[in-house]
């Protein structure tokens, strides 16, 4: 998405160690690009992890490319915005195609072409267009987002356990959007719905550990 930005720590790198330590065994076996989703609640360190994940791959010789779930949804952010503060029951699964991410998985997959055509958000624009990616040599694809656990053709997936109440101080450094009342609504509906995902992950990642003592 552009008009996004990245603030990486050393939390990010050792969650996307983790994650790649166990990518590796499934690469070793591999006959045709794998996928790994890179999932949780906002603010949770996804893109980070995502983009540190990606470094890894390639380093080790694995050509990785990430999809990002802010890419798929079906109206761009502030559009997005306005329909749930006309209703908040928009908030959910079927605000993302995921769909569309599982064909592009496929596409992906199948190596079957050169190139991938896929939706790109502009946040400043508050627009989606496509853009042309290629995909010649993919060996991993990283798909991150809200929702990405239950992608159905994923080869692996971690899940971030941190939740918006966690990580409110990292949403505040990254926000785009100003923190309100309907935010933290917003928040704790999707809270609900990603908590139920935790347990199709393969691999979840704790929370560092000042914010687990701080939540009891």
């Amino acid at each position: 998405m552009i008009g996004d930005k990245l603030v990486i720590t050393e939390y990010h790198r050792s969650a996307a160690a983790a994650i790649f330590n166990k990518l590796k065994n499934i690469l070793v076996d591999a006959d045709k690009p794998v996928a790994v989703t890179v999932a949780g609640e906002s603010g949770c360190g996804k893109s980070e992890t995502a983009a540190v994940l990606a470094e890894l791959c390639d380093e080790a010789g694995y050509k990785a490319l990430i999809l990002q779930q802010d890419d798929y949804f079906v109206y761009p952010p502030k559009t997005n915005h306005r329909k749930r503060e006309e209703d908040l029951n928009w908030v959910g699964l079927q605000e993302v195609k995921l769909s569309l991410i599982e064909e592009n998985i496929d596409t992906i997959k199948s190596s079957s072409e050169s190139e991938l055509i896929k939706p790109l958000v502009n946040y400043n624009e508050d627009s989606v267009t496509n853009e042309n990616v290629s995909i010649e040599g993919i060996k991993v694809v990283v798909v991150e987002g809200t929702y990405t656990t239950t992608i159905r053709n994923a080869d692996l997936k971690a899940f971030i356990d941190r939740d918006y109440r966690q990580t409110k101080k990292a949403r505040l450094k990254r926000s785009r959007d100003p923190h309100t009342d309907f935010l933290e609504k917003v928040l704790s509906i999707e809270h609900e719905i990603i908590a139920a995902h935790k347990k199709l992950a393969d691999i979840i990642i704790p929370a560092p550990e000042e914010e687990r003592e701080n939540s009891n």
